[in-house]
């Protein structure tokens, strides 16, 4: 028997870096704030330094999530180079809705980043690993991620137990 063992799917949640609440601007276009960027930034840098750079990436349109996309994407620089696919049910869905999203994969993807918002993201988490410990009772923070290890296909993930969780700091 020889050949390199498959890794298993590993799913990664990432709750959109701290972003400003300018007077008159939409919720979808609120920016990232500095300290936003560089928690952003230092995601990345973990994501790498943990080994789970992703095949794939699903974000929500807005701004913050985009933004927080851009500085983790810096941060990989040449660690990998994924598929990015801006989904709008993840900026207004449920927590069924970004299942929704991924289980849509590209099945020979390995690793997907999930980039969202409160509640939806953290919610997602908890009924992932519905029989895992105890997370926080606030969920996600922002720029908070939850690694998720995936032992089905995308298509019939229903869960995931929870691996690890990290809140990036600059």
């Amino acid at each position: 028997m020889s050949g390199a063992v498959e890794r298993p799917r590993t799913l990664v949640l990432l709750r959109h870096a701290k972003a400003d609440r300018p007077v008159g601007i939409p919720d979808a276009d609120r920016p990232l704030t500095d300290r936003g960027h560089a928690d952003a930034a230092a995601a990345g840098a973990w994501l790498v330094s943990q080994e789970y750079v992703p095949d794939l990436v699903l974000c929500s349109p807005s701004r913050r999530t985009r933004q927080t996309w851009h500085s983790v994407a810096v941060a990989l620089s040449g660690a990998g180079s994924p598929t990015v696919h801006y989904e709008r049910p993840i900026y207004e869905g449920s927590a069924d809705d970004l299942l929704d999203v991924i289980r849509a994969a590209d099945p020979a993807c390995r690793t997907v980043l999930l980039i969202g918002h409160n509640p939806s993201i953290s919610q997602l988490s908890a009924q992932l690993d519905a029989g895992g410990g105890e997370g926080d009772s606030d969920g996600l923070r922002t720029c908070g991620l939850a690694v998720h290890v995936v032992e089905s296909d995308w298509a019939t993930l229903d869960a995931a137990k929870l691996a690890t969780a990290h809140t990036a700091r600059a």
